[in-house]
């Protein structure tokens, strides 16, 4: 088999590809088998037999996605070939086959959970599934909204840092450490609220309101950058259907 083919396999699926559309619903299944040891507590030799299959299959196709990296970046060298381990997928693949090789992986265990992110980009260029386009909407939003979300971001953690300065500050009793703040923080800013750690003086409740408040403000903010991103994107899509239904009723 031809390199470029392998390629067309394994890294793309058209929407008459039955071969790259049959590699990709196999390798989802893989990535699903491979996930379900996960959710018990205890491994059995089905479990480990499970994990030894999925994690050779893993191995092969990076071996393979290493071997066509030419045609993944467009470009003929080494160059090519030196470049791929060092994508973010690559890095992906990469970590969640680690655990299974190590000889202490039960240390990695929880390193494991990363295989659910390899599904995203099988999912993402299996174009015949009918949620792939909601897919590609949604990474368009995240990417043209990316100045905001991460503005968003930064004073999100900002507001973080800050109230667990103070309530560590204001509350040295009920905080032992700097990071119990910072995850008193995080929880009210996000108004979950465990219970587990609070203020218990007047000021420190206080500022807790205060800072609630704040939060439900700075977690609302993200939810309607990517609601509005999203409506563009759909009007967007909404525009060029048209305007293809009439370049095509113009054409007739």
């Amino acid at each position: 088999m031809e390199r470029k083919r392998l390629y067309e396999i394994i890294e793309r699926s058209e929407d008459n590809d039955k071969a790259s559309a049959a590699y990709d619903l196999f390798m989802i299944l893989v990535i699903i088998v491979s996930l379900v040891p996960l959710a018990f507590k205890n491994e059995n030799a089905v479990f480990k037999a499970f994990d030894k299959v999925s994690v050779v299959i893993f191995i092969i196709d990076y071996i393979l996605r290493w071997a066509t990296a030419d045609f993944k970046f467009g470009k003929k060298g080494a160059l090519s070939f030196l470049r791929y381990p060092f994508s973010f997928m690559a890095i992906i693949d990469l970590v969640s086959i680690l655990p299974s090789l190590s000889v202490i992986s039960q240390g990695f265990k929880l390193l494991r959970v990363l295989r659910m992110i390899r599904a995203a980009r099988v999912v993402r260029v299996f174009k015949v599934i009918r949620y792939s386009k909601s897919f590609e909407i949604i990474g368009n939003v995240l990417r043209s909204s990316k100045e905001s979300l991460s503005a968003v971001c930064a004073l999100a953690a900002g507001y973080i840092l800050v109230s667990a300065l103070v309530v560590f500050n204001v509350e040295p009793d009920s905080f032992d450490t700097f990071f119990d703040a910072v995850y008193w923080a995080t929880v009210s800013l996000t108004t979950v609220g465990y219970g587990d750690i609070y203020p218990v003086s007047t000021l420190g409740r206080i500022f807790t309101m205060i800072s609630s408040v704040f939060g439900i403000a700075i977690v609302a903010l993200p939810a309607g950058i990517i609601t509005a991103g999203y409506m563009n994107e759909l009007n967007k899509n909404k525009n060029a259907e048209t305007e293809e239904s009439e370049e095509e009723k113009k054409s007739e």
